[in-house]
């Protein structure tokens, strides 16, 4: 039974919701998020080379909507889930901003990273190549109702002040940190009070493609000039391939957007038109 207890009386957590079945039991759509804490990192990547790892993920209908110049705008995304429906769980995901399939990128895309993510006119969407998690009742709703690309293994959130200190473990050396994954650390630098994004997700699921829209709210805060620094250890997990393919191994971020009130839904996905 993975669907958990969940009391709010919060208006935006009275929504309707449906019982479908996963692997590890039932699951409650949307998934429900009250109290989770995340930081978003932005990196600016070669846009060749992100092009040629999104065409390895069966992806190459999705172009790069955040270019400038050559390079193309990737996040790399933690949360710690520390009160959802179905349970606490840590989770790091590899997300690329994306036009949908047929659409052609242009500038005013970057402005539909803020707009509505409900507005039937946005084109923009992320398309996460690698979603670790540290639960199997996370990982089997992430894979089995989406098709997103998890998998298990520990993942430790740190974060005390300005001090971040994440780590992602290789599932076949999880305790090992010559080999992790990889590894956000530093200090955060000046920020201002910033948006929450509400993203909409294009995921490939059962032979068409999904969209799925992520309610999101709660204040943040933009950070810039920090010494952030991303690391991939010696692991030969296809995420650490990915991260050194897109020139992430030793990167500093361009922007960094944290919060401690993150509070979201996600929603159940629908087919593509």
């Amino acid at each position: 039974m993975t669907t958990m207890a969940f009391v709010s009386t919060s208006p935006f957590f009275q929504v309707p919701r449906t019982e479908v079945q996963t692997s590890e039991g039932p699951v409650e759509l949307p998934i429900l998020y009250q109290q989770t804490r995340n930081l978003n990192a932005f990196f600016l990547v070669d846009l060749g080379a992100l092009r040629q790892v999104l065409a390895r993920a069966g992806a190459e209908a999705l172009q790069p909507a955040c270019r400038w110049r050559g390079r193309a705008l990737v996040a790399v995304a933690c949360y710690a889930y520390q009160h959802t429906s179905i349970g606490p769980y840590n989770e790091i995901g590899v997300a690329v901003p994306v036009t949908r399939p047929g659409v052609t990128p242009a500038w005013h895309h970057w402005l539909q990273t803020l707009s509505d993510v409900d507005n039937p006119e946005r084109e923009l969407g992320y398309h996460v190549l690698h979603l670790p998690v540290d639960t199997a009742a996370a990982c089997a709703a992430g894979r089995e109702l989406w098709g997103l690309p998890k998998f298990i293994t520990p993942i430790h959130y740190g974060r005390t002040a300005s001090q971040v200190d994440i780590q992602l473990m290789d599932p076949d050396a999880p305790t090992d940190p010559d080999r992790a994954i990889m590894q956000l650390r530093g200090q955060l630098g000046r920020s201002v009070p910033g948006p929450l994004l509400s993203p909409l997700l294009y995921s490939w699921h059962q032979g068409h493609w999904l969209k799925t829209a992520v309610h999101v709210r709660g204040g943040g805060r933009v950070h810039w000039g920090s010494t952030l620094e991303l690391r991939v250890g010696h692991s030969a997990h296809p995420m650490a391939d990915t991260l050194r393919a897109l020139g992430l191994d030793g990167a500093h971020p361009l922007v960094v957007l944290d919060t401690d009130r993150f509070q979201s839904r996600l929603n159940a996905g629908r087919p593509l038109d």
